[in-house]
């Protein structure tokens, strides 16, 4: 009945706008750990994250670290095993969640706020936070599957291209490794170093609290405390080396046995609170962030129908983030692809938009700007990116404005001072690739 409950909640908190500009709390717990709280007090309902700066970045010499002790935690803790963790959630209703990135790790849960749900989600979720057992049989099965996974990777050009990607734009920066890691490094870790890991980053201090839902601000702390109060202090993530911009373009040519040539193309871009962000971002929502109707595709796919789709954007990350292109198209057509896609480019920075292509650009992002917040869950996501990269509290509330403060002037700045069509990586992954 209880979980029936949650769905019928569930399904009316997808389709209702929640918040249009949500009122965010901030402050510590007792062992450093910072919490981010938006009370929403429409659907008796809370989504729970607690944040670890504890991604593949802090991997060292044994990527795929982060991804695999991530995978862990719910397989066992506080003596029982996945199934039973598995059956404690269900059986009130809640829905837990674990992923990791390559900046951080993530564990969630979204439980209805009666207290005969709460009570015992909260509970089964602080003890597969705190307490993991970290079985062996299952870090076996979980190593296994993770190699598995590379693996098939082999057999998909998109996978070979994005890995080829990242370690030539990367070099020896954390960034330059998979999450998944690679087959060497996937065998080498043990239970011994997943726990080391686990023991090194989470720790109060390393740790964001996300809480957005309907409770108050005390039952807030509360539940914030609980959280973490087993936890030991431990000492913030130390911070990453900077990111290196590329000196000159590299071309990497991967044969494969396909019909089609992926091609990635791109250099480091922007981190989280970058001064260049909005121009940057509206820009390339019109160079090639907008689907069909931005100046990539115009180029590619409609004058000349050489990809179905073409694509670009920024990943901003804790540092430099990758600024990425792609598209995939017949093999024989893949260098005049490529010619077009930098082509593109290089009028864009020379350029800029025009005038009706900014504003429709500043229509559609902040058009589309209550859809961004109009779930607790959504609203959750963007406190955890505000919390995690310390973004001003203020942010939400100013997206709208910064975003329709970009002028052609400033995009064309941005692009001409950041962006370097001439000194890219460019990956090719296909059947003639050569």
């Amino acid at each position: 009945m209880v979980a029936r409950i949650f769905t019928l909640c569930f399904i009316f908190l997808s389709t209702t706008s929640v918040f249009a500009s949500p009122k965010i709390e901030h402050w510590q717990t007792s062992n450093g750990g910072r919490v981010y709280f938006v009370a929403a007090p429409e659907l008796p309902m809370v989504d729970i994250q607690v944040v670890f700066d504890a991604g593949s970045a802090r991997d060292g010499d044994l990527s795929g670290m982060a991804l695999l002790s991530n995978g862990m935690l719910n397989e066992g803790a506080a003596g029982l095993d996945t199934d039973q963790i598995a059956v404690a959630f269900d059986d009130v209703g809640a829905k837990f969640g674990n992923s990791s990135q390559r900046d951080m790790a993530m564990l969630s849960l979204r439980s209805l706020t009666a207290e005969s749900a709460l009570t015992p989600a909260l509970k089964m979720f602080t003890d597969v936070l705190t307490k993991p057992d970290f079985p062996q049989a299952s870090f076996e099965r979980l190593q296994k599957q993770i190699l598995i996974g590379l693996q098939g990777e082999k057999q998909s050009p998109s996978a070979i291209a994005s890995r080829a990607f990242y370690s030539n734009l990367y070099g020896q920066h954390p960034y330059a490794a998979m999450p998944s890691g690679n087959e060497v490094s996937v065998k080498k870790i043990t239970l011994e170093s997943l726990k080391a890991f686990y023991k090194q980053y989470y720790v109060a201090k390393n740790a964001v609290v996300i809480l957005v839902g309907a409770i108050d601000k005390t039952q807030a702390k509360e539940v914030a405390e609980q959280l973490l109060s087993a936890l030991p202090t431990g000492e913030k993530a130390a911070a990453l080396p900077k990111v290196a911009s590329l000196k000159i373009a590299k071309k990497v040519m991967i044969e494969h046995p396909s019909s089609q040539t992926h091609i990635v193309l791109g250099q480091v871009g922007i981190n989280r609170g970058d001064n260049d962000y909005f121009a940057l971002y509206v820009g390339n929502h019109i160079l090639g962030g907008s689907g069909l109707v931005s100046q990539l595709s115009n180029e590619v796919r409609e004058k000349r129908g050489l990809s179905y789709s073409v694509y670009s954007y920024f990943r901003p990350m804790r540092e430099l983030g990758p600024y990425q292109f792609g598209l995939q198209t017949r093999n024989d057509q893949a260098d005049e692809a490529l010619n077009v896609m930098q082509n593109t480019l290089q009028n864009f920075i020379k350029n800029g938009p025009t005038t009706e292509e900014l504003l429709a650009a500043k229509q559609n992002i902040t058009g589309g700007f209550a859809l961004r917040v109009d779930s607790n869950s959504k609203i959750a996501g963007y406190l955890a990116m505000i919390g995690f990269y310390d973004l001003p509290l203020s942010y939400l509330d100013t997206f709208k404005v910064s975003v329709n403060a970009v002028t052609i002037n400033d995009i064309k700045e941005a692009y001409s001072r950041r962006i370097h069509a001439d000194k890219m990586i460019m990956v090719m992954v296909g059947g003639k690739a050569e």
